[in-house]
């Protein structure tokens, strides 16, 4: 059966979607929790609507692949398929839409990278915070990366627009280990043709890789993000 979440864009914020931990469990009994959440959002249809009606994410029925089957495949999921890959070493899960204009960061290199995204909290069934509505459309999020030997480090850079939707809600600016996975497989670049797009994941984050209410929550998220480079 089709699950159907509306949203109302009117009021964005944080608004009662943050949960507090129950101090009658234990975090072995939260992390229970978050592996069946997980496991039951793998196997749910899941849409995502406006409050018009409009769809904003099909989620779907989500058929996971391994690492090994991820890379004989070139690094890619299978769209038609709705695959995701799960890294085993994270729990990370993720989909790449697009691999998107540009290319693949390089040893050295640092890039700013504007992100627009949509958060789902899944153990509370409902969007919790986004950056993709027109009061954000002027104030992204925007990360500062470096990648040294594949390794990627990033923070969330407050200096051009007093931070995006994320800093303003979490207040912080470390980044989610969870949203640099994608960093090694998809491209960093800007739309120059009309044929190009900037890459588009979708990730399911869980709190060891999540920012810190997720992680301090032990609640997993799933996360519609996309990465462009900013212009100098």
């Amino acid at each position: 059966m089709r699950k159907i979440i509306y949203i109302l864009f009117a009021v964005l914020g944080v608004g009662g979607g943050l949960q507090s931990c129950d101090d009658g469990e234990t975090y072995a009994e939260q992390r229970e929790k978050e592996r069946d959440a997980i496991s039951a959002f793998l196997n749910r249809d899941v849409v995502i609507r406006l409050s018009d009606g409009e769809e904003l994410i099909h989620v779907g029925k989500i058929n996971t692949i391994s690492e090994g089957e991820f890379y004989a495949q070139d690094s890619t999921t299978n769209l038609e398929r709705n695959e995701y890959v799960v890294f085993e070493n994270t729990g990370v899960y993720m989909q790449i839409v697009r691999k998107g204009a540009g290319e693949k960061m390089k040893n050295g290199q640092q890039k700013r990278i504007i992100c627009r995204y949509t958060e789902f909290n899944i153990l509370r069934d409902s969007v919790q915070t986004t950056n993709n509505s027109a009061y954000w459309q002027t104030n992204p999020d925007i990360m500062d990366v470096t990648d040294t030997y594949g390794t990627f480090t990033a923070s969330f850079n407050t200096s051009v627009n007093g931070g995006g939707a994320m800093y303003q809600y979490y207040g912080s600016k470390a980044v989610p280990a969870g949203w640099l996975v994608p960093l090694t497989y998809i491209n960093i670049g800007r739309q120059i043709n009309a044929d190009e797009e900037i890459a588009k994941v979708r990730l399911i984050v869980p709190h060891s890789q999540g920012h810190s209410d997720a992680s301090s929550n032990v609640y997993p998220c799933f996360y519609e993000i996309t990465y462009q480079e900013m212009r100098n």
